[in-house]
């Protein structure tokens, strides 16, 4: 008995599809949607969505945060970003990195939001470069 996994971003359902199993990145650690899960909704923080046809990883997608909502028949992807893991291209992830970097470097100390809004980016460009370096070790 599968899962419906759909992945959704704010412009279109990017993925929807009968799955055996997803691993979801959730803020609290990873989570696995299958049949006869509880019900239950989690805040995702930036990492890899990897679903399962039988005991394979059918495929990956990376997801930059946002919800998901599960039951023993459903799991529903509410990503504030998504793509597949192969579209991620280290070198500008890693630019994108400096530059957030240099910008947090430069926010006051007194901007508390702007910090928490660019270490929340970080987090999720450092996700982006682990991903995209286990998909191709040499970059």
């Amino acid at each position: 008995m599968p899962v419906l996994l759909e992945i959704i971003s704010p412009e279109k359902i990017l993925f929807s599809a009968n799955v055996d199993m997803a691993v979801i990145p959730g803020e609290e650690g990873d989570i696995a949607a299958m049949p006869e899960r509880a019900p239950l909704m989690i805040s995702l923080r930036g990492g890899v969505l990897s679903y399962y046809q039988g005991e394979k990883v059918a495929g990956t997608f990376f997801i930059a945060g946002g919800f998901a909502d599960m039951n023993a028949e459903k799991c529903t992807v509410l990503a504030d970003d998504a793509y597949p893991v192969s579209d991620i291209s280290t070198r500008d992830a890693y630019t994108a990195l400096e530059g957030l970097e240099a910008a947090l470097a430069n926010v006051t100390a007194e901007n508390v939001v702007e910090q928490d809004r660019i270490a929340r980016r970080i987090q999720i460009v450092r996700a982006e470069i682990e991903a995209a370096e286990e998909k191709s070790p040499t970059h």
